[in-house]
């Protein structure tokens, strides 16, 4: 149990080292030294130290938003599952929590945006409330798709049995991976959906909905976005980690998988750029369709008598 805590402990302060870490292979990539892996800790604690300028056109919502965000951030944390040691709350049914603590801190940040005033940052929540539409759509397709499979309605009984299975599932796995990846870029606002060092206006989604947050909020929203990167990460880790190994061993995969997915994350960016906002929607809809396919494969399967057991089929 104190293992448990302990992991937890350390997945809430390494948000800023996965940040760093894809600045680095976006620097080594291009051929630069770059800043270090631990720079967003000290840009971190610098805008912590730095005073706020609140607009006087704005209300209570855009002063509290920040703080409900990354506290629904942590709360949504305590919901995902470790190997072996499972998480810190959990019930029957706990994945539509989860989808539905995040959709709050998202609808909270919108609301933020709209209640500055300016019509530039409607802009970017009008193309936030899109895409965020499309990834919560796609997400319950995936947990749907899990708990016909598995006939089990929870994070940790879902991926309990699911590690434990071979054949078609494991084709299953490889969709949902790549439908969770893209659901880390739009969480994030990564490339090729958004780019968090652009201030172009045509282009931002993100972004712009934050631009008038200065000192300790900023620094907030900055760790509850790099926060959401690693909890659906650690969906895609519980995806790949098989259960048949030992509690460290599986702790170190679960680690490197994280690791992995970052730097794939900061590889991306340095070989591709932001796509065209008119075909951002098209790319999120790989995530549903995806997650569609999977579906159909289970439906397909238990359709034709094929039970899932847990230990192979």
């Amino acid at each position: 149990m104190m293992l448990k805590y302990i992991i937890i402990a350390l997945v809430i302060i390494s948000p800023f080292f996965f940040t760093g870490l894809i600045n680095k292979v976006k620097a080594i990539w291009a051929g630069r030294k770059g800043s270090p892996v631990l720079q967003p800790y000290f840009d971190f604690v610098r805008l912590i130290q730095k005073g706020e300028v609140i607009s006087k056109t704005t209300s209570f919502i855009f002063q509290i938003s920040p703080s409900i965000n990354i506290a629904s951030s942590l709360f949504a944390l305590m919901l995902i599952p470790l190997p072996f040691l499972g998480s810190v709350i959990s019930f029957k049914g706990d994945f539509i929590l989860f989808s539905y603590t995040l959709a709050f801190s998202k609808f909270l940040m919108i609301l933020a945006a709209l209640d500055t005033g300016s019509s530039f940052e409607g802009i970017g929540a009008s193309r936030e409330v899109t895409y965020s539409t499309i990834v919560e759509t796609a997400f319950f397709i995936i947990m749907g798709s899990l708990a016909l499979l598995t006939n089990q309605i929870s994070f940790s009984s879902i991926f309990a049995l699911l590690n434990m299975s071979t054949g078609y599932t494991i084709l299953i796995k490889i969709l949902l991976v790549i439908s969770l990846f893209i659901m880390v870029l739009v969480e994030g606002s990564r490339i090729p959906i958004d780019d968090p060092n652009t201030h172009l206006e045509l282009t931002m989604i993100h972004e712009v909905m934050i631009l008038d947050y200065s000192g300790t909020d900023l620094a907030f929203i900055l760790y509850s976005t790099a926060l959401k990167m690693v909890i659906v990460s650690m969906l895609i880790a519980n995806l790949l980690v098989p259960l048949y190994l030992t509690v460290p061993i599986s702790l170190i995969l679960f680690a490197f998988i994280l690791i992995l997915i970052f730097m794939i994350i900061g590889l991306i960016e340095s070989l591709i750029a932001r796509l065209r906002i008119s075909h951002v929607p098209q790319f999120i809809f790989f995530m549903t369709a995806f997650s569609l396919i999977a579906f159909a494969i289970i439906a397909f399967f238990l359709r034709a008598g094929v039970q899932f057991s847990g230990k192979g089929l």
